[in-house]
């Protein structure tokens, strides 16, 4: 019995509430496998066959783009909905397709085809695809793919986070001063008053990294890889699924001001969300703490 089959055995009836999607019948964790076989596919059809081998392009928003960007997500778009039947949001979508899906939809897939464009493009292994699937903008299942690595990791919502099948369990806290940093468009943490300053001169972890791929970031963190995480700013793409896997994984997220991350009665709020976050409780609250002091 794999340790999927061993939770669901062990798990016990949904309670529903007025805040809660609808009952399916079905725990979305049987969807991991079926998903992760597809997006493998994906990877290795569309994706990795361009690593070294696309043009960069420039979009309206000064981000970068690739052939690889759109080819895969046409083909998440293709297939997530043969899984489960709701429309997807994509990164590479027009933005006024983007906003009608993310305002009006209750069920909807939401990707980032390539997490890591930048890396893609120069050759640096570290990409990855995330696909999660939102009720009302809050996740409740998310899988990510590392094609370089063909590491899996997925969660679903109150029933645990996974890497390559094996259920992650918390590793043990660790003081501030001792944790690893992954930093996410560290530049643009200049709106948040002193932190870029007190980020760079007095840091209070003992070492900081730019990987420049958040959907692996998430799940590094989730797995014990490193220890905390703070970015100016994700759109959904960017968070859907790793921030409900390390959660899933007893990690702690919020935004920089505000302690309640799943806004979900406010999608303007979560359309771009600065990020603080631990994959161990103590250690989040530490950091939540000198972070909110700097700002």
């Amino acid at each position: 019995m794999t340790a999927i089959e061993t939770h669901l055995s062990a798990a016990s009836p949904a309670i529903n509430s007025p805040n809660s999607p609808p009952l399916l019948g079905f725990s979305l964790l049987t969807l991991a496998e079926p998903i992760a076989r597809a997006v493998a596919l994906i990877a290795d059809t569309e994706l990795m066959p361009r690593f070294r081998r696309v043009a960069v392009e420039r979009k309206a928003d000064g981000s970068i783009v690739t052939e690889a960007d759109r080819a895969v997500e046409a083909a998440l778009v293709a297939v997530l909905p043969d899984f489960f039947d709701c429309p997807v949001l994509g990164e590479e979508m027009l933005a006024h397709e983007q906003q009608q899906l993310w305002q009006e939809a209750d069920w909807l897939w939401c990707v980032d085809p390539l997490d890591g464009t930048s890396n893609f493009a120069v050759g640096k292994k570290y990409f990855g695809i995330s696909v999660a699937l939102m009720y009302r903008r809050r996740s409740q299942f998310g899988l990510v793919f590392d094609p370089n690595n063909k590491d899996i990791f997925f969660a679903s919502h109150g029933e645990g986070a996974y890497e390559n099948h094996h259920r992650i369990v918390a590793k043990p806290s660790i003081k501030l001063c001792d944790a690893h940093c992954e930093i996410g468009r560290y530049k643009q943490l200049k709106q948040f008053g002193q932190l870029k300053q007190a980020l760079r001169y007095q840091p209070p972890y003992r070492k900081s990294t730019q990987s420049g791929a958040s959907v692996l970031q998430w799940c590094h963190m989730a797995a014990g890889r490193t220890d905390i995480f703070i970015h100016a700013g994700e759109r959904p793409w960017d968070y859907a699924a790793g921030a409900l896997i390390l959660e899933e994984s007893g990690g702690r997220i919020a935004t920089i001001t505000h302690d309640n991350y799943w806004q979900t009665d406010n999608p303007s709020a979560m359309w771009e969300q600065p990020v603080i976050a631990a994959r161990h409780p103590h250690l989040f609250e530490e950091w939540k703490q000198w972070v909110r002091r700097h700002c």
